[in-house]
């Protein structure tokens, strides 16, 4: 199974990620943690250029893309792809929606161009279940207690259509995206994320889109 966890920044999704991934470890699974971009050599370095807050090297909407673009097709070639051949359980700290919101609903690139794209970049290989923590940008922002990258330094405007896009696309694919409310504590959080990510394993396919809280 192949699991990613999405949303606006400060939502949580670190930390609900990580104890998502106790929880099936304790459950018998052999998981791995990734995070995109990020968890190659290649990864990392495309990290570190486009969060860097860096006013002598200007990215570009598309050139940006492209980049993310990159270090997740090194990712599912390292990485994602041979442990699923493995038979492993796979969470990953945002995915191909994450491109398609930031740089489509935010940045202002086609948004099915940027599906297309991933579809080369990834080999079609797709989360079996998207978890959204979905939260007020305002609130989320307030949550951020270290210095900001370049992502987070956008303005309230920016997170607002970073937040719909999400919410669309959960929408448009309600099959794969799960919406979890992100409000309430560390363990009510959890809780939703998994109801959701049961109902996947037990099912064989992803859950109704929208968790509600509990």
């Amino acid at each position: 199974m192949f699991f990613s966890f999405d949303g606006v920044d400060g939502c949580g999704k670190t930390t609900q990620m990580g104890l998502f991934a106790e929880y099936l470890r304790s459950r018998g699974q052999d998981v791995i943690t990734c995070r995109d971009p990020g968890s190659t050599p290649l990864g990392e370095r495309v990290r570190e250029i486009v969060l860097e807050h860096r006013t002598d090297t200007p990215i570009g909407a598309r050139s940006e893309m492209f980049l993310y673009m990159a270090a997740r097709a090194q990712l599912v070639e390292s990485v994602i792809g041979p442990a699923l051949a493995a038979g492993k359980t796979v969470v990953s700290d945002r995915f191909l929606l994450a491109n398609v919101v930031y740089q489509g609903y935010a940045g202002g690139l086609d948004v099915e161009t940027l599906w297309q794209i991933g579809q080369t970049a990834t080999t079609g290989l797709t989360p079996d279940l998207i978890f959204v923590l979905d939260m007020a940008p305002a609130e989320a922002q307030r949550r951020i207690a270290r210095a900001l990258d370049r992502m987070e330094r956008q303005d309230q405007d920016y997170r607002l259509r970073l937040r719909q896009g999400f919410l669309t696309e959960a929408k448009r694919r309600a099959e794969q995206i799960a919406v979890i409310d992100a409000s309430g504590s560390i363990a009510e959080v959890q809780r939703r994320i998994r109801a959701a990510g049961d109902r996947c394993l037990k099912l064989g396919h992803p859950p109704p889109n929208t968790v509600q809280a509990g």
